[in-house]
């Protein structure tokens, strides 16, 4: 069977995703942007985070060189393929393009739409909803379609899944520091408006007289917008990867078609998206929360009549020939993926959103202590890894034994399985993308001081926002578990092909792959507290500088002067980037040193014992870090005592702690493990080689 035609489409199915990003992006514009000031602050917050990403993309571009020089080098002349290092470089120099050209899109948008979904929500709730997603699906489409264009575009040319593994290290190489980086800077600004501003002043969460409070607002562009989507990026491009990698490895036994598979399946994502996208809508009882869910659900539908429509086409005209058809343990293994991931984004909302016992509990204590309110929101987080656990466990059984059911490797079914799970990313991210939107529009609406209602009716929006964030980062995390099983599959395949041949098997009997388990283990605690001290730093800083202020220019506070915006902006952007060093060292050089120095077994133990402790670490601060921030947010609606209790001044505390858990290490350590999960894969060859001789 030609599968060309799966490559075409994906071609095809590309530029429509980013055509239609970029139609949506011209709408959002069209919109009313208010008055002078609203358009001034929203202004601000445009020209911080634009600064920013100009300096993160240097930076990068830095790395990225680097990085090419090093792979061209490296992998010249492996397996008599001359040009081999060349080919890797250039994909990870064009995996790394893509993500930063899907982040720049997505911010680009967010800091247009911001002020326009404030101006919208005199008009009601459902109409600054429809700016606000509208805005997000921008984020969405172009991510999915720039990803699924470039992979099909490289495999269709050079015909060797190894060069797509390049361009899917580029991506993860941008998306790891993006999401880092992106982090550190938005909670910098975020814990330092807040302790100053809230705490020690009291004045409201984006009063114009923080001078923290552009920062802050640009923060939420820089970390949820531009980094969560290079984050995802990474997440759906590494999934399809590892598929074709281990498809290709399996083909002679189970024909070349499912190298290609995972690429069809991100096909059929994008129109599932597509579809999807257009039955999201605010009714009449103003639900936003509920309307992004029924998006998730209604696109998971259609995507499992699709994929089945689509076998079903396959296998009829390949005559039931088993060599040129698609066998439905697949497709099973896929919609297991699909369903667990749903079902564990909706376990994610129980315990962060509002309207379930977890949150309110939090914000019930919080009239008791701080105390009380970190004990009780952490143990949360610590319950909230278990049902996320047993979702992973279940995707990975169903889809293993159903692959092999039917006669496949059990393995390729996992892989394909985490695709099945990354499909619908498209509307994943138009959700993720639209809660920080909403989240400034909330912000411009009190700076620019429109009406009380006006306020209101963002804040609605944003606090379905941050339910939507938190779900997303919980899908994402188990996307990523799944998708580095699959590629710690690879890397074993790539390691067995290259050292001589026979099984590459872990045997924990064995003192090096004890020993890279424990050093594996360490990895994600010591990520964490390298970003997490890197917020705390930073923070520091511009405490200081914030109280320097009030204190120099008593005005302030009066309203009778503006403050220095740019200065808290240059200590979130410098520090952030100065912050990125070290942990992008980790994820790189650590992996490479345990390969070559211990062997191949102890890389494969380090790698088995970074996921189990990188996964365990991600939820419990993420889903945490989620329950602190809305628990601040339902006492701030009027509940357990409302703004300026002591209630308040607890859960604020809370949401202090729980920031850089939730926006900075959290999301981040899903990018870490797959990072290091691809460099192992990407370098098997030449350590396999290595400890031959």
């Amino acid at each position: 069977m030609n599968t060309d035609i799966w490559l075409y489409s994906g071609l095809v199915a590309g530029v429509l995703s980013v055509l239609a990003a970029l139609g949506a992006y011209a709408r959002v514009r069209a919109y009313d942007s208010g008055t002078d000031r609203s358009r001034e602050i929203a202004g601000w917050i445009r020209s911080g985070a634009s600064t920013y990403l100009r300096m993160l993309y240097k930076t990068l571009l830095v790395v990225a060189v680097v990085l090419g020089i090093v792979l061209s080098v490296v992998f010249s002349g492996i397996e008599e393929k001359p040009m081999h290092g060349l080919l890797t470089a250039g994909a990870f120099g064009f995996g790394a393009l893509c993500s930063a050209l899907a982040g720049w899109l997505g911010m680009s948008v967010a800091v247009e739409a911001n002020v326009r979904t404030a101006v919208a929500c005199k008009k009601g709730v459902a109409d600054g909803f429809q700016v606000a997603f509208k805005a997000g699906t921008v984020m969405g489409l172009a991510m999915v379609g720039v990803a699924v264009f470039g992979m099909c575009l490289l495999y269709l040319i050079w015909r060797d899944v190894e060069i797509v593994l390049g361009f899917s290290f580029g991506a993860s190489s941008l998306a790891l520091l993006a999401k880092a980086g992106g982090g550190i800077y938005t909670k910098t600004a975020d814990i330092a408006a807040d302790l100053v501003g809230k705490v020690e002043v009291g004045i409201p969460e984006d009063d114009p007289r923080n001078p923290a409070v552009i920062a802050d607002n640009v923060g939420d562009n820089v970390g949820d917008v531009a980094g969560m989507g290079a984050d995802i990026f990474d997440s759906y491009v590494a999934a399809s990867v590892a598929s074709m990698v281990l498809g290709a490895s399996f083909a002679g036994s189970i024909g070349p078609q499912y190298a290609i598979l995972p690429l069809a399946l991100c096909v059929i994502g994008i129109v599932s998206s597509f579809i999807g996208l257009r039955f999201v809508r605010v009714g009449k009882d103003g639900k936003p929360g509920r309307a992004l869910n029924f998006g998730t659900v209604f696109s998971c539908v259609i995507f499992a009549a699709l994929a089945t429509a689509f076998f079903a086409a396959v296998n009829a005209v390949s005559g039931g020939d088993p060599a040129l058809g698609l066998n439905w343990g697949v497709l099973l293994s896929t919609l297991a993926g699909l369903v667990i991931g749903v079902v564990m984004g909706f376990t994610t909302d129980f315990f962060t959103n509002d309207e379930h016992r977890p949150v309110r509990n939090v914000a019930e204590i919080s009239g008791s202590g701080t105390g009380l309110t970190i004990i009780t929101g952490f143990s949360y987080g610590l319950v909230s890894i278990a049902p996320a656990i047993v979702g992973i466990v279940a995707a990975t059984l169903a889809s293993y034994f159903c692959s092999q059911a039917f006669g496949l490797p059990g393995i390729y079914g996992v892989g394909v399985a985490a695709v099945g799970m990354l499909s619908l990313t498209g509307i994943v991210v138009s959700n993720d993308a639209y809660g920080p939107i909403v989240d400034n529009a909330k912000g411009i609406a009190e700076m620019s001081e429109m009406s009380h209602e006006v306020v209101e009716r963002a804040d609605t929006l944003d606090s379905a926002g941050n339910t939507a964030k938190a779900i997303t980062k919980g899908f994402s995390i188990s996307a990523a578990a799944l998708t580095v099983l699959a590629m710690f599959a690879a890397y074993s395949e790539v390691i067995s092909k290259y050292s001589g041949g026979g099984s590459f098997i872990l045997n924990l009997q064995d003192p090096l792959v004890l020993s890279g388990t424990l050093l594996g283990c360490i990895v994600p605690a010591v990520f964490s507290a390298l970003t997490m001290l890197a917020v705390t730093k930073n923070a520091f800083v511009m405490i200081g500088e914030i109280r320097r202020q009030f204190k120099a220019k008593p005005g302030i506070l009066a309203g009778t002067e503006l403050p220095d915006y740019t200065a808290c902006v240059g200590i979130a952007s410098s520090g952030a980037l100065r912050a990125l060093a070290l942990p992008a060292a980790l994820a790189v050089l650590l992996p490479l040193a345990v390969g070559f120095l211990l062997g191949p077994g102890a890389l494969g133990g380090f790698l088995a014992g970074s996921i189990f402790t990188g996964v365990v670490f991600a939820l419990l601060m993420s889903n945490a870090g989620g329950l602190w921030d809305n628990a601040k947010k339902y006492v701030e609606a009027g509940n357990c005592g409302g703004p300026g209790s002591e209630a308040h001044k607890a859960a604020v505390v809370g949401d202090t702690v729980g920031d850089p858990f939730k926006d900075t290490a959290g999301p981040s350590l899903n990018t870490l493990i797959t990072v290091m999960s691809l460099v192992s894969s990407l370098f098997a060859p030449l350590i396999a080689r290595f400890h031959l001789f």
